[in-house]
């Protein structure tokens, strides 16, 4: 609608003078503004904003007519009617300074093209020369109260009840007639006008007059506060013609405004408020229409405090009304009551330190030319003291005269205003004097996305796509990114030649993409591309000069329509201009037309106009092809006359072609002809009219053209749909799945937010119920100014004004700026569905609420709108004084348990409201334990914990534990971490008794480096060599400090409590370590800092042993996604004969792996560090070549050719599917790879690959799992090495395939305190371990032909129980398997078990001493918990010895 921008403009009069202009009066066009002050007649321009003429009274005419008081145009123009305090009449000429005589004239540089000036067009833009003549006074013998000016008349009403009225050209007697205000007879309406009660007028006089050409009579207020309407019966106003009707009950009157498009009467009171009255077209009596107030509930200090209005002005299009009131400041309604802005409140009335600015006191004021300025002459004292800062210091000095000034206001306003056509409903268009403001953004970004406009191609001429009619199927809308993204205007600057001969821009349009922008002003017309960033003004200047829109504009397709007026053959005409072809005639098509237009539609591929003689003509547009340029042919259709239903064809504001019908039953049997244009919609005065399309006769010419069917269609009579309509939306798409949004017909109706009006479709084709109408009206409220709609997107956008302060300019003289915020204009948008929803189930719709509801679930704000629904039915109802007979609740509750996101959405709701009105709603929806178990059952653990904090809030402590350990179980077994913690300090916080503040929300994320502090601060220790254990050193009784908490402030419940917990996490890590979940296990320790070294010592004999080998094995082979071991198939002989490459090589490429290649697991926080820089490997490569090649030598064999069907059997009966695909996986990283090769060879330059030698090192690269997982398994083997659970420490040893643990673990069997269980557990384990890769898992055998010794050891040293003979046969097959398969094959294993491949790449001492321990993570931290910190923690020190 309207919107303040920016600060006012001051204007200073050049003229010095004591006297102040108090009123200001403007010419019919507004080009002209008379300022009058105490004996002074000034005229100003509109634009360049100058003074143009003053006139001075001398003191002795002064004398003897009085002060100037008020001032009134003649229609044209050409005299000014002055009344003065003494009952005179000045009546003054204004004349024209001649043909070359300019005030003001623009001033061009040399060779600019405007210097050739076409006739007509100079004085378009230059200021003129007026003078000022005055004629013959006018005495009236009485005091002035108001004027008013007719076509040929101007009545004066005076204080001793008289109506005069003067004729402007014969001001002698004849032309000079008094009416008695006592002889117009008044009643409540016409019908009882002669025989009821009429008023007594004795004394009583018209105080406030204006004239209503619509509704052609006067609307006035009386001394006595009444007010009143007069109607002249007859052409002329004579005293027996003329009759009054006055408005009951109101005796506060104070001032009046007519609005003449809408057939309104404005009356402010004494009171504050502005009552708006219709005249009743039935009975002729006044009807309250609606009231302009301001709410206590947005105003809650001034509202009572305004004093009486002082003035009300309509905006030149009748849209908006401004009011100001006896103690000041403005205010800003639409013609139906929607407050748009008030300078009483925010930042217009405070500054930034909350001081109370005193409000701007107006003592006239006047709407610029089309409403982009608003005139405003401040009042007396409140002008002084910005002038002059009324301090005791600074009193101006007497003798300087003051300079007058005037306030300029800037409005932008809604392209709708003025031009309400359809060719765009989804975007907002705003227009200001000098620039145009969009939504849309930029067309790259749109056209990026192939699937918003499929119908685009390159136009070879502009670089923009062209239109192609839409398809009705195919959804326009664009994307709410693009609509909602921001709230930034695209601001498109109108080109300063075309503005300067056409000021002002009375219509703007946008087309159907939002790309092309036309606008038009006093003549000619120019079109935007945001394509190409360019306007096209026309080429021809007089082309332009000889035109002027009339009926406004509009786009179709890549055509801009134009319903203007030819200057040249003065006639009306519709013309057609092509977007891509030059700004001529030569390329528009035109249309001669027989009445003038005054509005114009577009609607698919029609076009439909309002005429003056109130009449509608619909003509159809086709494209043609054939000349080089394209083309429109237009054809008539049809005519409908409604002078029957228009009594003035002002009052037309807006006329639509819709597919709206009431009769949806037939399109569901022909969806085709939901297409067509089936009605007409005409907004008469704030009526919606709709005139439907008569299909009651024979049907029997569908088969025949469409072109002739539409033709012979008839309407029926107009029905009238709704009242107080200030906007009307309606879309021709279509879109099977959201029919009710789009076939929807959408009214904004002022103060009574918006109304829907939707179809109602029977559900699966049924036959629809006779008693369930077609369509149905809901109203609704939204908090926004409705400016466009979303169809489909269920959004309505607006525009709003926000204030920023600006008052650090306190000096000596106040500017305007610190009196006033700078104002800016944002963007918009509200969701509406939930309002629709609503209304829906309040009158038992709830099917139709589903259909509509299930076609926009998949909005991403759906579940949003949902919660909102159950928030404002539940604020209203729990807050109801009086107690509800049909509650909505329930119906609402059961309504949302048809959608998968229920419970999510009562929690929400009850989070977001206070706590008094949680037993209303969970009354209704049910008992929070009931949805709590829900939430478990379904899994949803983050609402659940949602649910806690209302049971917490509504149960007794005992029952928020319950259910808060539940929850915490559940949070545990699926791993969510975060969840935990806050559960721990949930229940933390219910055993030490908090209940009055319930812990955070859940859902806030906390850091996770809480779990390690524990580790952090230790120092793990791997010096402990073999002859430390055998000396018994090694203590397995070690011990550790638990962590306290707050037990240690000696409080028994917190004691308690914390015990509790401990309970529940020992009792998780008891369940994951049966389970052989270790991977969980090292998660749970580190996520919840769970301390686990301790509690495995505790559980060292218990729980924390292995029942079974090999399923151990196979399970953290799953766990840690870590390949079975393969025997490489084609190597017959050993790959590498040289020693010290091998380990080069192995080493490098393990460590080379990308991170990309690792396999992820749901604690990725960080990638894994990267690999180390050259040198640290290559330093200790000598050392550990010769380890290598003594390792060779001891295990080489003699190779026998038999054992290829060993290996080919092997691959096929392989039981584990997956360590295959994990090998493939971790061997693509050939980028990588790649580049070691190179590095390789530099450093040995004797190094050489053949495709065999390649095989194998992708082979040992199979076998190793990611790099991730070793990590974690190194970091869970030093926990179980410290808490000594050896049997874990030899399984761990096992998957790795490092043969110093298992020679560490079994040096440790030997001392005294490993209980002879443990000893035994690990025996059998062992020997069940090779008893399985004998037959299932030939990969293991060579690892456990390394560790013979060991065995034969562990068996050696319990021979008093087990025979040694058991062993021996497999062992030796093992052996003589493992030996013939591989020969040296089995050499690479030792390189793993050095340390080589260190986790975090260290290159450790390559001769460890014999019990020598792996390093564990480079940080002394574990895994996980480095993974997540990545590197903002900084790096731990690791210390080697």
């Amino acid at each position: 609608m309207y919107f303040l921008t920016g600060w006012p403009r001051r204007l200073l009069c050049p003229l010095r003078s004591e006297e102040e202009p108090f009123h200001i009066q403007p010419s019919s066009q507004r080009f002209y503004f008379a300022l009058l002050s105490e004996t002074q007649l000034s005229i100003w321009f509109s634009r360049p904003s100058v003074l143009i003429v003053s006139y001075i009274e001398s003191a002795k005419a002064a004398a003897q007519f009085g002060f100037y008081q008020k001032a009134e145009w003649k229609p044209d123009d050409s005299m000014i009617a002055v009344a003065t305090a003494k009952g005179y009449i000045l009546l003054f000429d204004v004349l024209g300074g001649g043909d070359d005589k300019y005030l003001y004239e623009p001033v061009y540089p040399k060779g600019s093209p405007r210097v050739k000036v076409t006739p007509g067009y100079k004085e378009e833009q230059c200021a003129p020369a007026l003078s000022l003549e005055m004629k013959k006074p006018v005495d009236l013998e009485a005091p002035i109260t108001s004027l008013q000016s007719l076509q040929e008349d101007l009545l004066v009403c005076t204080a001793d009840g008289y109506l005069h009225v003067l004729h402007w050209d014969g001001l002698g007697s004849n032309g000079r007639k008094a009416i008695c205000l006592t002889t117009i007879p008044f009643s409540l309406d016409l019908q009882s006008a002669r025989g009821g009660p009429s008023l007594d007028l004795e004394g009583v006089y018209i105080c406030s007059m204006e004239y209503c050409v619509t509704l052609d009579g006067f609307a006035v207020v009386l001394s006595d506060g009444r007010l009143g309407f007069i109607t002249p019966l007859s052409n002329t106003i004579t005293a027996d013609q003329l009759q009054g009707v006055w408005a009951a009950d109101v005796t506060d009157g104070t001032c009046v405004a007519v609005n003449n498009k809408y057939r309104l009467m404005a009356f402010g009171c004494a009171s504050g408020s502005v009552l708006v009255y219709m005249i009743d077209t039935t009975t002729g009596s006044m009807q309250l229409s609606h009231k302009l107030e301001l709410t206590p509930k947005h105003y809650p200090d001034i509202y009572n405090k305004t004093g009486p209005v002082k003035l009300i002005c309509w905006s030149p299009d009748y849209s908006v009304a401004m009011v100001t009131w006896e103690c000041g400041g403005l205010s800003l309604w639409s013609v139906f009551g929607a407050h748009l802005i008030c300078t009483l409140g925010e930042d217009f009335a405070y500054r930034s330190d909350d001081t109370k600015k005193d409000p701007l006191k107006i003592s006239s004021m006047s709407w610029g030319a089309e409403g982009y300025h608003l005139w405003v002459l401040p009042y007396k004292p409140e002008r002084r003291r910005p002038e002059e800062q009324q301090d005791v210091e600074m009193v101006a000095p007497p003798h300087s005269s003051l300079q007058a000034g005037i306030l300029q206001f800037h409005f932008i306003k809604s392209a709708l205003t003025v031009n309400p056509c359809t060719s765009n409903q989804e975007q907002v268009l705003l227009h200001g004097e000098d620039r145009l403001y969009l939504t849309c953004v930029d067309p790259t970004q749109i056209h990026s996305s192939s699937d918003t406009h499929p119908r685009t191609h390159m136009h070879p001429r502009d670089g923009s796509p062209m239109h192609h009619p839409p398809n009705p199927d195919s959804s326009l809308s664009q994307g709410l990114s693009t609509l909602l993204g921001h709230k930034h205007w695209h601001v498109v600057q109108i080109h300063s030649t075309y503005l300067e001969s056409n000021w002002p821009i009375r219509f703007a349009a946008i087309d159907t993409a939002g790309q092309c922008m036309a606008v038009a002003g006093r003549r000619g017309f120019a079109h935007y591309s945001l394509f190409t960033r360019k306007w096209k003004l026309f080429g021809n200047i007089t082309q332009e000069q000889n035109m002027t829109v009339t009926g406004g504009l509009a786009w179709w397709n890549d055509f801009v329509v134009v319903a203007c007026y030819n200057f040249i053959d003065q006639q009306e005409q519709l013309r057609f201009y092509q977007r891509s072809s030059n700004l001529d005639n030569a390329f528009a098509s035109v249309t001669k037309l027989h009445s003038d237009t005054l509005l114009l539609n577009v609607f698919r591929d029609m076009v439909i106009l309002f005429r003056a003689d109130c009449s509608i003509c619909l003509y159809s547009i086709e494209r043609r092809n054939d000349s080089p340029n394209p083309s429109a042919s237009v054809e008539l259709l049809q005519e409908v006359s409604m002078s029957r239903y228009i009594p003035h064809p002002a009052l037309v504001v807006s006329v639509t072609l819709t597919s709206v019908r009431t009769e949806t039953g037939i399109t569901l049997k022909a969806p085709q002809q939901a297409c067509m244009a089936e009605s007409i919609m005409l907004n008469l005065a704030g009526q919606l009219i709709m005139l439907q399309r008569d299909r009651s006769g024979p049907q029997v010419r569908e088969k025949e053209t469409p072109a002739v069917n539409k033709k012979l269609l008839p309407f029926c009579p107009p029905v009238v749909l709704a009242q107080c309509v200030e906007n009307v939306w309606t879309t021709c798409r279509s879109n099977k799945k959201k029919r009710h949004l789009l076939e929807a017909l959408w009214l904004s109706c002022g103060e009574a937010g918006m109304k829907v009006w939707l179809p109602l479709f029977p559900r699966d084709h049924r036959k629809p119920h006779s008693f369930l109408s077609r369509r149905i009206m809901l109203p609704f409220h939204i908090n926004i100014y409705p400016l466009a709609v979303l169809f489909e997107d269920a959004l309505v956008l607006g525009a709003t004004n926000e204030t920023v302060l600006y008052d650090g300019l306190q000096g000596s003289s106040e500017p305007l700026e610190a009196l006033f915020p700078y104002c800016t204009v944002e963007r918009t948008s509200q969701i509406y569905l939930h309002h629709i929803l609503r209304q829906l189930l309040v009158r038992n719709l709830g099917e139709q609420a589903l259909m509509l509801a299930q076609s926009c679930a998949s909005l991403p704000y759906f579940p949003h709108v949902m919660e909102l629904m159950v928030h404002v039915v539940l604020e209203e109802e729990a807050t109801s004084r009086e107690p509800i007979p049909d509650p909505l609740l329930p119906t609402v509750a059961k309504f949302i348990t048809e959608f998968p996101f229920f419970l999510q959405t009562i929690v929400h709701c009850a989070r977001k409201t206070e706590y008094a009105l949680w037993n209303y709603l969970f009354a209704a929806v049910g008992n929070p334990k009931d949805l709590f178990e829900e939430c478990l059952m379904a899994q949803d653990l983050d609402t659940a914990a949602s649910y806690l904090i209302i049971l917490q809030n509504m149960e007794v402590p005992a029952v928020s534990r319950q259910h808060a350990t539940l929850l915490f179980n559940t949070a545990l077994e699926q791993g969510k971490w975060d969840l935990c913690r806050h559960m721990i300090r949930f229940l933390k916080a219910i055993g030490s008794g908090e209940m009055e503040t319930p812990p955070p929300t859940p859902t806030t994320q906390e850091p996770s480096s809480t779990g390690f502090e524990f580790f952090r601060n230790r120092s793990i220790s791997l010096s402990q060599s073999a002859d430390s254990v055998t000396t018994g050193k090694f203590n397995l009784q070690k011990t550790f400090s638990m962590p306290t908490g707050a037990s240690a402030k000696g409080r028994d419940v917190e004691c308690a409590e914390n015990m509790y917990i401990d309970m529940m996490l020992w009792r998780h890590a008891r369940h994951l370590l049966e389970q052989v979940r270790l991977r969980d296990l090292g998660c749970f320790s580190a996520q919840l800092g769970f301390e686990l070294i301790g509690w495995l010592c505790r559980e060292r004999n218990r729980v924390a042993r292995v029942e079974d080998f090999v399923s151990a094995l196979k399970r953290l082979h799953k766990d840690f996604l870590w390949p079975f071991p393969v025997i490489p198939v084609g190597s017959l002989s050993s790959p590498l004969k040289n020693g010290r490459c091998r380990s080069v090589l192995s080493t490098r490429l393990l460590k080379s792996q990308s991170a990309d290649s690792l396999l992820n697991s749901d604690m990725d926080a960080a990638p894994p560090p990267a690999a180390p820089t050259n040198h640290t490997w290559m330093d200790g490569l000598g050392q550990r070549a010769k380890d290598t090649d003594t390792a060779s030598s001891a295990h080489s064999n003699q190779h026998s050719p038999q054992t290829h069907d060993a290996f080919l059997s092997l691959l096929t009966n392989k039981v584990e599917e997956y360590s295959v695909g994990s090998a493939t996986d971790l061997t693509e990283t050939s980028s990588v790879v790649d580049g070691d090769w190179t590095m390789v060879d530099e450093n040995s330059s004797t190094l050489s690959l053949s495709q065999a030698e390649l095989e194998h090192i992708s082979m040992e690269l199979a076998n190793k799992g990611p790099h991730k997982s070793q990590v974690q398994l190194r970091y869970l083997l030093h926990v179980f090495m410290e808490a000594g659970c050896l049997e874990w420490c030899v399984v761990i040893g096992l998957i790795l395939r490092d043969a110093n643990v298992i020679k560490q673990v079994i040096s440790f069997l030997d001392s005294p305190e490993v209980p002879p269980e443990t000893v035994q557990s690990v025996r059998n384990g062992l020997l069940g371990v090779d008893t399985w890769a004998s037959t299932d898992c030939l990969g293991y055998k060579p690892f456990l032909n390394l560790i013979q010794p060991q065995l034969q050891q562990l068996l050696d040293s319990a021979s008093e129980q087990v025979q040694p003979e058991a062993f021996q046969p497999v062992s030796q097959s093992s052996k003589l398997s493992g030996s013939e398969g591989l020969g040296g094959a089995t050499v690479p294993r030792v390189e793993d078990s050095r340390g080589v491949a260190a986790p975090l790449g260290l290159a450790l001492p390559a001769l460890e001493p014999a019990g020598g321990f792996p390093r564990p993570p480079s940080e002394d931290c574990p895994p996980e918990q480095m993974e997540e910190q990545g590197e903002e923690e900084g790096a731990y020190d690791c210390t080697l010895s």
